[in-house]
Protein backbone atom coordinates (compact mmCIF):
# COMPACT_ATOMS: atom_id res chain seq x y z
CA UNK A 1 0.00 0.00 0.00
CA UNK A 2 1.15 3.66 -0.94
CA UNK A 3 1.60 4.90 2.29
CA UNK A 4 2.47 8.85 1.89
CA UNK A 5 3.12 11.16 -1.22
CA UNK A 6 5.62 13.72 -0.09
CA UNK A 7 5.24 17.63 -1.38
CA UNK A 8 8.94 18.39 -0.28
CA UNK A 9 9.88 21.84 -2.03
CA UNK A 10 13.26 22.63 -0.94
CA UNK A 11 13.46 20.11 1.76
CA UNK A 12 16.51 18.07 2.77
CA UNK A 13 15.05 14.60 2.22
CA UNK A 14 14.12 12.70 5.64
CA UNK A 15 16.97 10.15 5.63
CA UNK A 16 19.49 12.45 5.60
CA UNK A 17 18.13 15.41 7.93
CA UNK A 18 20.90 17.18 9.57
CA UNK A 19 22.78 14.12 9.69
CA UNK A 20 20.70 12.14 12.12
CA UNK A 21 20.17 9.03 9.47
CA UNK A 22 22.95 7.13 8.02
CA UNK A 23 22.94 6.83 3.48
CA UNK A 24 20.87 4.64 2.77
CA UNK A 25 18.36 4.51 5.74
CA UNK A 26 14.97 3.49 4.90
CA UNK A 27 12.66 5.83 6.32
CA UNK A 28 9.61 3.67 6.08
CA UNK A 29 11.33 1.39 7.41
CA UNK A 30 12.08 2.41 10.47
CA UNK A 31 8.36 3.85 10.71
CA UNK A 32 7.53 0.12 10.40
CA UNK A 33 9.38 -0.43 13.65
CA UNK A 34 8.86 2.54 15.75
CA UNK A 35 6.35 2.19 18.41
CA UNK A 36 4.05 4.91 18.65
CA UNK A 37 3.35 6.81 21.92
CA UNK A 38 0.90 5.48 23.96
CA UNK A 39 -1.00 9.17 23.99
CA UNK A 40 -2.05 8.44 20.14
CA UNK A 41 -3.47 5.37 20.77
CA UNK A 42 -5.90 6.23 24.20
CA UNK A 43 -3.42 4.53 26.30
CA UNK A 44 -1.50 6.52 28.11
CA UNK A 45 -1.88 7.25 31.78
CA UNK A 46 -3.40 10.37 33.70
CA UNK A 47 -1.40 13.73 32.90
CA UNK A 48 2.01 14.15 34.90
CA UNK A 49 2.50 17.72 34.31
CA UNK A 50 1.40 20.28 36.29
CA UNK A 51 -1.68 23.02 35.48
CA UNK A 52 0.02 26.92 35.00
CA UNK A 53 -0.77 30.44 34.30
CA UNK A 54 0.85 32.20 31.48
CA UNK A 55 -1.43 34.70 29.89
CA UNK A 56 -1.41 37.90 32.32
CA UNK A 57 -4.17 39.76 30.72
CA UNK A 58 -6.51 36.71 30.83
CA UNK A 59 -6.22 35.07 34.27
CA UNK A 60 -8.40 32.32 33.28
CA UNK A 61 -6.30 31.19 30.49
CA UNK A 62 -4.58 27.46 32.25
CA UNK A 63 -2.08 25.72 30.16
CA UNK A 64 -0.40 22.57 30.79
CA UNK A 65 3.71 22.17 31.34
CA UNK A 66 5.56 19.07 31.11
CA UNK A 67 9.31 19.15 31.79
CA UNK A 68 11.93 16.13 31.08
CA UNK A 69 13.53 15.15 33.96
CA UNK A 70 17.19 16.39 33.80
CA UNK A 71 18.82 19.85 34.47
CA UNK A 72 18.09 21.11 30.67
CA UNK A 73 18.54 23.30 29.11
CA UNK A 74 15.99 22.12 26.94
CA UNK A 75 14.40 23.75 23.78
CA UNK A 76 10.33 23.89 23.59
CA UNK A 77 7.17 23.08 21.81
CA UNK A 78 4.14 25.15 22.14
CA UNK A 79 0.92 22.53 21.40
CA UNK A 80 -2.08 23.91 20.40
CA UNK A 81 -5.61 22.32 20.72
CA UNK A 82 -8.36 21.25 18.57
CA UNK A 83 -11.63 22.69 18.51
CA UNK A 84 -12.79 21.37 21.53
CA UNK A 85 -10.20 22.48 23.74
CA UNK A 86 -7.14 21.85 26.21
CA UNK A 87 -8.20 18.35 26.85
CA UNK A 88 -6.44 15.58 28.54
CA UNK A 89 -5.51 13.83 24.91
CA UNK A 90 -3.71 16.68 24.17
CA UNK A 91 -2.35 17.05 27.63
CA UNK A 92 -1.05 13.28 26.89
CA UNK A 93 0.82 14.45 24.06
CA UNK A 94 2.52 17.24 25.90
CA UNK A 95 4.02 14.53 28.15
CA UNK A 96 5.11 12.17 25.31
CA UNK A 97 7.12 15.69 24.12
CA UNK A 98 8.33 16.41 27.36
CA UNK A 99 9.77 12.50 27.36
CA UNK A 100 11.56 12.89 23.69
CA UNK A 101 13.17 16.09 25.30
CA UNK A 102 11.36 19.21 25.09
CA UNK A 103 9.84 21.41 27.69
CA UNK A 104 6.05 21.35 26.42
CA UNK A 105 3.31 23.76 27.08
CA UNK A 106 0.44 23.03 25.77
CA UNK A 107 -2.09 26.30 25.17
CA UNK A 108 -5.35 27.49 26.24
CA UNK A 109 -7.14 29.62 23.82
CA UNK A 110 -10.42 29.36 24.93
CA UNK A 111 -9.97 30.70 28.64
CA UNK A 112 -9.90 27.48 30.76
CA UNK A 113 -12.89 26.13 28.50
CA UNK A 114 -14.29 22.63 26.79
CA UNK A 115 -16.58 21.99 24.22
CA UNK A 116 -18.40 18.32 24.83
CA UNK A 117 -20.11 18.27 21.47
CA UNK A 118 -19.99 20.04 17.77
CA UNK A 119 -22.30 22.57 18.48
CA UNK A 120 -20.22 23.77 21.52
CA UNK A 121 -16.91 22.75 19.81
CA UNK A 122 -18.30 25.40 16.91
CA UNK A 123 -19.14 27.99 18.83
CA UNK A 124 -15.43 28.11 20.85
CA UNK A 125 -13.89 27.98 17.57
CA UNK A 126 -15.54 31.04 16.44
CA UNK A 127 -15.31 32.71 19.09
CA UNK A 128 -11.19 32.24 19.45
CA UNK A 129 -11.35 32.92 15.15
CA UNK A 130 -13.43 36.11 15.93
CA UNK A 131 -10.43 38.09 17.51
CA UNK A 132 -7.40 37.00 16.08
CA UNK A 133 -5.39 39.08 17.57
CA UNK A 134 -5.68 37.38 21.24
CA UNK A 135 -4.46 34.70 19.68
CA UNK A 136 -1.59 35.49 18.79
CA UNK A 137 -1.23 37.31 21.85
CA UNK A 138 -1.65 34.49 23.86
CA UNK A 139 0.70 32.26 21.90
CA UNK A 140 3.14 35.42 22.19
CA UNK A 141 2.75 35.43 25.77
CA UNK A 142 3.51 31.38 25.87
CA UNK A 143 6.41 32.17 24.03
CA UNK A 144 8.02 34.78 26.26
CA UNK A 145 6.68 32.35 29.11
CA UNK A 146 8.87 29.73 28.02
CA UNK A 147 11.74 31.91 27.13
CA UNK A 148 11.94 33.31 30.47
CA UNK A 149 12.43 29.85 32.01
CA UNK A 150 16.08 29.06 32.63
CA UNK A 151 15.71 25.13 31.77
CA UNK A 152 14.70 26.29 28.45
CA UNK A 153 17.24 26.95 25.44
CA UNK A 154 15.22 30.18 23.75
CA UNK A 155 14.33 27.75 20.55
CA UNK A 156 10.81 27.16 20.16
CA UNK A 157 8.87 25.23 17.46
CA UNK A 158 4.66 25.48 17.69
CA UNK A 159 2.57 22.00 16.55
CA UNK A 160 -0.97 21.53 15.96
CA UNK A 161 -4.06 19.93 14.77
CA UNK A 162 -6.83 20.81 13.18
CA UNK A 163 -8.26 24.50 14.91
CA UNK A 164 -4.90 24.12 15.85
CA UNK A 165 -3.02 23.53 12.97
CA UNK A 166 -4.49 26.26 11.31
CA UNK A 167 -3.72 28.68 13.92
CA UNK A 168 0.06 27.54 14.20
CA UNK A 169 0.11 28.61 10.38
CA UNK A 170 -1.14 31.35 11.24
CA UNK A 171 1.43 32.47 14.24
CA UNK A 172 4.40 31.28 11.91
CA UNK A 173 3.00 34.40 9.73
CA UNK A 174 2.52 37.08 12.08
CA UNK A 175 3.42 35.70 15.68
CA UNK A 176 6.82 36.78 17.68
CA UNK A 177 9.47 35.11 16.18
CA UNK A 178 10.22 31.11 16.85
CA UNK A 179 11.79 28.25 15.12
CA UNK A 180 9.38 25.66 13.94
CA UNK A 181 5.76 24.98 12.68
CA UNK A 182 4.56 21.51 12.39
CA UNK A 183 1.10 21.46 10.97
CA UNK A 184 -1.46 18.39 11.44
CA UNK A 185 -4.45 18.77 9.10
CA UNK A 186 -4.62 22.37 9.84
CA UNK A 187 -6.65 25.28 7.96
CA UNK A 188 -4.10 26.48 4.95
CA UNK A 189 -2.34 29.86 3.43
CA UNK A 190 -1.75 29.78 -0.31
CA UNK A 191 -0.76 33.42 -0.53
CA UNK A 192 2.75 33.51 -1.38
CA UNK A 193 3.49 37.26 -0.17
CA UNK A 194 2.05 36.21 3.20
CA UNK A 195 3.75 32.74 3.56
CA UNK A 196 7.39 34.88 2.90
CA UNK A 197 6.85 36.30 6.35
CA UNK A 198 7.81 32.84 7.54
CA UNK A 199 11.69 32.45 8.57
CA UNK A 200 11.59 28.55 9.55
CA UNK A 201 10.56 25.68 7.53
CA UNK A 202 7.53 23.82 7.81
CA UNK A 203 5.92 20.56 8.41
CA UNK A 204 3.00 19.09 7.52
CA UNK A 205 0.98 15.98 8.07
CA UNK A 206 -2.47 15.67 6.11
CA UNK A 207 -4.96 13.18 4.72
CA UNK A 208 -5.99 12.22 1.92
CA UNK A 209 -9.95 11.60 2.64
CA UNK A 210 -10.03 15.07 4.48
CA UNK A 211 -13.28 16.54 3.23
CA UNK A 212 -12.18 19.81 5.05
CA UNK A 213 -8.72 19.92 3.68
CA UNK A 214 -8.25 17.90 -0.14
CA UNK A 215 -5.42 16.89 -1.39
CA UNK A 216 -5.74 19.42 -3.84
CA UNK A 217 -5.48 22.31 -1.34
CA UNK A 218 -2.47 20.62 -0.05
CA UNK A 219 -1.16 20.73 -3.23
CA UNK A 220 -1.81 24.97 -3.66
CA UNK A 221 -0.27 25.24 -0.11
CA UNK A 222 2.89 23.50 -1.41
CA UNK A 223 3.09 25.48 -4.48
CA UNK A 224 2.23 28.70 -2.50
CA UNK A 225 5.50 27.79 -0.26
CA UNK A 226 7.49 26.79 -3.31
CA UNK A 227 7.17 30.33 -4.61
CA UNK A 228 7.42 32.28 -1.39
CA UNK A 229 10.68 30.21 -0.44
CA UNK A 230 9.96 28.32 2.30
CA UNK A 231 11.17 24.64 3.10
CA UNK A 232 9.14 22.52 4.10
CA UNK A 233 7.96 18.96 4.34
CA UNK A 234 4.52 18.11 3.23
CA UNK A 235 3.13 14.79 3.37
CA UNK A 236 -0.46 13.29 2.29
CA UNK A 237 -1.35 9.94 3.84
CA UNK A 238 -3.36 7.88 1.64
CA UNK A 239 -6.12 5.84 3.18
CA UNK A 240 -6.52 7.94 6.03
CA UNK A 241 -9.21 10.59 7.17
CA UNK A 242 -9.16 13.99 9.58
CA UNK A 243 -7.70 13.05 12.98
CA UNK A 244 -6.37 10.23 12.32
CA UNK A 245 -2.73 10.93 14.19
CA UNK A 246 -4.03 12.29 17.12
CA UNK A 247 -6.53 10.30 17.76
CA UNK A 248 -5.19 6.45 15.88
CA UNK A 249 -7.22 4.46 18.71
CA UNK A 250 -10.42 5.31 16.41
CA UNK A 251 -8.98 3.37 13.50
CA UNK A 252 -5.86 1.70 14.64
CA UNK A 253 -5.91 -1.05 11.55
CA UNK A 254 -5.68 1.78 9.21
CA UNK A 255 -4.01 4.53 10.70
CA UNK A 256 -1.54 3.23 12.66
CA UNK A 257 0.67 2.75 9.51
CA UNK A 258 0.49 6.30 8.54
CA UNK A 259 1.34 7.63 12.44
CA UNK A 260 4.07 5.79 12.65
CA UNK A 261 5.66 7.63 9.48
CA UNK A 262 4.06 10.78 10.54
CA UNK A 263 6.51 10.75 14.16
CA UNK A 264 9.05 9.78 12.86
CA UNK A 265 9.38 12.66 10.37
CA UNK A 266 7.76 14.93 12.78
CA UNK A 267 11.06 14.09 15.27
CA UNK A 268 13.44 14.44 12.88
CA UNK A 269 11.67 17.90 11.70
CA UNK A 270 12.15 18.72 15.33
CA UNK A 271 15.51 18.28 16.18
CA UNK A 272 16.50 19.52 12.96
CA UNK A 273 15.19 23.06 13.49
CA UNK A 274 15.31 22.96 17.46
CA UNK A 275 18.97 21.27 18.00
Amino acid sequence: MRTRRSLNAGWIIATVLAGLLAPGFDSDARAQESTLPPALLGEAGPPAGSPVSYFDSEPATRGYLAVPDGEGPFPAVILIHEWNGLVDRVRQVADVMAEEGYVALAADLYGGRTGSNRDENVALMQEAQAAPERIIANLDAAARFLRARPDVTGRIATMGWCFGGGVALSYAIGGENHDGTAIFYGRLVQDPELLARIDHPIYGTFAEMDRGIPPEEVERFADALRQAGIENDLHIYDDVEHGFWLWVDRDPAVAAEPARDAWERLKAYLKRVLG
